[in-house]
């Protein structure tokens, strides 16, 4: 049988796409946090300085707590994973027969009939029992684990690229335009990661798109509202 590089089945490429698109989900949520703060402070002033300062304290804050969640979301997910290895591996050691035929009966029940499941048991018994185990009874690799680490600086790096987008679109264009400006461009970017990230997971793109688009745009004219008052209110 001939297995296509975009089927299911294919594990190296279903994990790429899983990160790729935690990538672009984390660049959105840059793209999203960053924008609503500093059209938010645009709303309230035109100054430069202001602008400059709670956008980047934003991308250095989002990104902070992007990769401290990370980090200690994937240390407990690897946390968990090593102690079910373990138990196996004590397992394996004290009741070796038990576990060949719950590895046997594991086969059986995924359609192999009783004397093939045995025999296919015995084989990857013999060659690499704890591997046997690990991935079909717990669907773990002990040798691909998460690594917090990873997870952690991957999700910074997403969530700092998504925050100059808008950082700089509120920058860089005259004062008169810079709200204008970065609501479009943010606009843009969210439907281009809203049908990125959708292909990625095989959804239909112009649902994901809309929610993306409406709900940046209405979260930003929020921010730039209260931007507007406060300003009004304070000067």
């Amino acid at each position: 049988m001939v297995l296509h590089p975009g089927e299911p089945h294919d594990a190296g490429l279903s994990g790429r796409l899983n990160r790729l698109r935690a990538g672009v989900l984390g660049a959105n949520d840059g793209i999203v946090s960053t924008a609503g703060l500093v059209i938010g402070v645009a709303g309230a002033t035109t100054a430069t300085g202001p602008i400059a300062t709670a956008g980047l304290a934003g991308l250095v804050a989002g990104a902070v707590s992007m990769a401290l969640g990370e980090y200690v979301s994937v240390s407990s997910q690897r946390d968990t994973e090593r102690a079910l290895l373990d138990k196996e591996r004590d397992e394996l050691a004290r009741f070796p027969e038990q576990e060949l035929e719950e590895l046997a009966a594991l086969y059986e029940a995924k359609g192999l009939s009783a004397e093939t499941a045995q025999r296919v048991a015995r084989e990857l018994t013999d060659r690499d029992a704890f591997a046997a185990h690990a991935d079909v009874e717990l669907h773990l690799d002990p040798d691909e684990l998460a690594s917090p680490w990873q997870a952690a600086v991957a999700s910074a790096v997403a969530f700092t690229g998504g925050s100059l987008l808008p950082l700089a679109a509120i920058l860089l264009p005259p004062p008169g335009l810079r709200a204008g400006t970065a609501f479009l461009v943010v606009l843009l970017a969210l439907a281009a990661t809203g049908y990125l990230s959708a292909r990625l997971g095989g959804a239909r793109p112009a649902r994901a798109v809309a929610r993306l688009v409406l709900g940046g745009a209405a979260g930003m004219a929020v921010t730039y509202a209260v931007g507007v008052l406060t300003g009004a209110a304070i000067g």
